[in-house]
């Protein structure tokens, strides 16, 4: 059962943001929020990552459909703002956080990083790109964003 339609695109996503937490929540001392972030983000994963031979073809026709679906885009923006608000209280809650304000935007910041590689890959899917191809921009512009965040986040709120 699916309360809404919308949740039948979207039904993963609560494992995914349970396993986003976990991971900034169980980082090694000394590891940043930002680092285990990292970590978590680049793994590829769904479609993207399968070397199913209709892979490709189901990846097209669900971007297609997201993208060109206004509710559709309207609840994974509130699934993503459900992600910062998670992630900034998780971090908040940690000895040498600082603030609430900081804490959320730092979450903020990384969730942003996230939603910017969603749409990256997306406009590479429906322009037919090989999802391989499309996997490896994903991970070299994750890279470089998070190398962008590591200079302003990158001694934030590091485990003890």
């Amino acid at each position: 059962y699916f309360p809404t339609k919308e949740d039948l695109v979207y039904w993963r996503l609560e494992s995914f943001e349970d396993e986003l937490l976990a991971t900034v929540r169980d980082r090694a001392p000394g590891e940043s929020p930002l680092a285990a972030f990292g970590r978590f983000v680049l793994v590829q994963r769904g479609l993207l990552a399968s070397d199913d031979p209709g892979a490709r073809e189901r990846l097209t026709a669900m971007t297609r459909m997201i993208v060109e679906s206004p509710a559709l885009l309207a609840r994974e923006r509130e699934v993503f703002a459900a992600y910062t608000a998670s992630l900034a209280a998780l971090i908040a809650s940690e000895p040498g956080s600082g603030s609430d304000v900081e804490a959320w935007v730092a979450a903020n910041a990384m969730i942003g990083a996230h939603r910017a590689l969603v749409d990256h890959a997306r406009s590479r899917i429906v322009a037919g790109a090989a999802p391989k191809t499309v996997a490896r921009e994903v991970r070299a512009r994750g890279r470089a964003a998070l190398a962008l965040l590591e200079r302003g986040l990158g001694g934030y709120a590091v485990a003890r």
